[in-house]
């Protein structure tokens, strides 16, 4: 039995897997999200992360068609308690920004398209420097007292903002972000290592990374000469030109045959072990897709299989 992880300090119990709801109402219809949904329900998967935002980029989409196809799940599985859902706020074409009014109409248009009273991770999707972070705390904090929101995170955030909206909310006795969802994986670790990390660490907030394949380039579908027919596949093609990303993926190789694991679920156990991770976000289109990823929650790499795969990643 795959023992949950805690979010920080809260009180929530999570699979070490997040499922990422980005293709949900993109490239992944109505009945392939709830048959992927199914299955990672299925495998003991309780966390699920989507966004207001998501999918406003794909051309006739309005934004919170990711939230919509998660909340008729829901509904249809009667299973809401059972289910970690996370959201975010601050990029949503009619909601942009982190000022007051917009986190609270954030907020709502979100509850009803997911169809609950209440969100148990809340995040700020995108740092907004123009609003003080007193602001955004206030505005977060009247959510959780008015039990909409349950915790409060922040995501796409620099460290001098973090520690501003933390100690603010130490002062003030306000609701406290518990985690932090950063661009983290084996091939971009200074966008997380460093000041960020180690503000987090010292907060013990848990972080909940995004991109956690490298947009699939972590999968190892990536190859000299191969093509692959992904919407992201110019993003992730495009590690095979580092010197890194070949690096990485030559140890992922090797691990993963040592292993006889496959090569996303090792990248993302080498996450799951840095630390303060909680839980790596990742996201299938089909449900073919799903058991290399919720694996992650029965394998432990040793400490050399570690140190190999941080060294590559150097």
């Amino acid at each position: 039995m795959t023992s949950p992880r805690t979010l920080g300090s809260s009180d929530l119990q999570v699979f070490p897997l997040a499922l990422g709801g980005n293709v949900f109402g993109w490239t992944a219809d109505e009945d392939q999200s709830f048959a992927v949904l199914d299955a990672y329900a299925a495998a003991g998967g309780n966390f699920i992360d989507t966004a207001d935002a998501y999918s406003a980029w794909v051309e006739g989409n309005e934004g919170g068609e990711s939230e919509t196809v998660i909340g008729k799940w829901l509904a249809s599985r009667s299973n809401r308690s059972d289910i970690v859902v996370a959201t975010k706020a601050g990029a949503h074409p009619e909601h942009r920004g982190l000022s007051a009014g917009t986190i609270k109409g954030a907020a709502e248009a979100s509850l009803r398209r997911l169809g609950t009273d209440h969100i148990d991770l809340y995040y700020t999707h995108f740092d907004d420097e123009t609003v003080p972070v007193e602001e955004i705390i206030t505005a977060l904090d009247q959510l959780v007292k008015d039990g909409k929101v349950r915790h409060i995170a922040a995501s796409n955030i620099s460290p001098e903002r973090l520690r501003a909206s933390l100690d603010f909310s130490e002062r003030e006795g306000l609701a406290r972000y518990v985690a932090l969802q950063p661009h983290y994986n084996l091939v971009s670790r200074d966008t997380y290592e460093g000041g960020l990390r180690d503000t987090a660490a010292r907060a013990g907030l848990a972080a909940v990374p995004y991109y956690a394949l490298a947009s699939g380039f972590l999968t190892g579908k990536y190859r000299p000469g191969a093509t692959v027919e992904s919407a992201r596949s110019a993003t992730a093609g495009g590690h095979l030109e580092s010197a890194r990303g070949r690096s990485v993926l030559a140890a992922l190789d090797r691990v993963a045959g040592e292993r006889g694991a496959e090569i996303a679920t090792v990248a993302l156990a080498w996450l799951a072990a840095q630390p303060t991770v909680a839980a790596p976000i990742a996201s299938a289109r089909t449900v073919e897709q799903l058991p290399a990823l919720v694996a992650v929650a029965d394998l432990r790499l040793t400490e050399a299989e570690l140190a190999l795969l941080t060294e590559a990643s150097a």
